[in-house]
């Protein structure tokens, strides 16, 4: 590892730290109130969502408007496990959301197989059509709480334990898809038939993608269903698909930065524009069409802001400041 990645790392951890201090000491001085918390729980949700999201849509190059029902298998499941108190505390809390990510991971694999099969609209429709059958399937038994809901779920809104599980799973992803794994589904987007013949097993890296995607949906899920206390099947629909992927597009297909930076936000615009009540609805969709219109890629299309770009032209700009011009 060279000194500029080694720089980048610690500065990223700094800023990760920084804000983080920044928030707790404004929510100490009372800065930010309980309701302004929430919205920020809410944000570091979104973003496990939107990026997650992103892997597969961004990364792999398959639309798919199911996520939110790997969402709900996540919030069950991990709802389900901190209700019956076999871990109690914050333990059974982070316990829960393993298992969350790994439920969903693995219905995300049940689902991944035979449905990636297809492509383009297709893929769209079948995974649309799953997520609804997850939800109507919750809806069903009675262990799930039925059409009535989950109630009395175990409430941990400790805003530590969320941000820094945002923050691990933004790493995780970004890790994973910059790895040698990554690079083969980037391939697969850019020539599935190519990245065939040049021997990538393409069933298993689209497997892969569409797994990890459904992991992290079920993280973001058990988050959710903790931050709430109940859980309805309704919540899980496929509009809840629909504006994660309005999360992802919005900025930029593949682009971690730009999903992060979308959903804070998309998450932020709803809430900013309670005071025009009436038509906030057409404030909200009109500024999504205006920037389709002028920046169809999204914010930042398909770049990330990489501190390390900047430490390398400091670096240079140090270099040539000490080079001795007549020697």
């Amino acid at each position: 590892m060279d000194r500029t990645k080694k720089l980048s790392y610690a500065a990223t951890a700094v800023l990760v730290v920084g804000l983080f201090g920044l928030l707790m000491l404004l929510a100490n001085m009372g800065v930010i109130s309980r309701f302004m918390q929430g919205i920020i729980i809410l944000i570091c949700i979104n973003i496990i969502l939107a990026v997650s999201l992103n892997v597969t849509v961004g990364c792999l190059g398959q639309i798919t408007l199911g996520h939110a029902g790997f969402m709900s298998v996540g919030a069950y499941a991990a709802a389900l496990f901190t209700k019956s108190g076999i871990i109690p505390g914050i333990p059974g809390y982070l316990v829960g959301i393993l298992i969350g990510g790994l439920c969903a991971g693995l219905i995300g694999i049940a689902v991944g197989v035979p449905a990636l099969r297809l492509r383009g609209d297709y893929l769209a429709i079948i995974t649309l059509a799953f997520g609804e059958i997850i939800r109507v399937l919750i809806e069903y038994f009675d262990f799930t709480g039925g059409a009535q809901g989950l109630i009395g779920i175990p409430r941990y809104q400790n805003f530590a334990i969320i941000y820094f599980v945002m923050v691990l799973s933004v790493v995780l992803m970004f890790s994973i898809m910059t790895s040698r794994h990554g690079r083969a589904v980037l391939a697969i987007r850019e020539d599935e038939i190519a990245s065939d013949a040049a021997g990538i097993n393409t069933t298993y890296y689209k497997t892969f993608a569409f797994a990890l995607s459904a992991v992290f949906a079920g993280v973001a899920g058990a988050v959710y269903a903790h931050h709430m206390g109940v859980l309805g099947a309704k919540q899980f629909d496929y509009n809840y698909s629909i504006s994660i992927l309005v999360m992802v597009v919005l900025g930029g297909l593949g682009s971690f930065t730009g999903a992060t930076l979308s959903a804070v936000v998309l998450t932020i615009l709803p809430e900013a524009l309670r005071g025009f009540n009436d038509y906030r609805m057409i404030l909200y969709s009109l500024i999504l069409i205006l920037m389709m219109l002028f920046r169809p890629t999204g914010l930042l299309g398909r770049k990330e802001f990489e501190i390390s770009r900047i430490i390398r032209k400091l670096t240079e700009k140090g270099n040539e400041q000490t080079t001795d011009p007549l020697g």
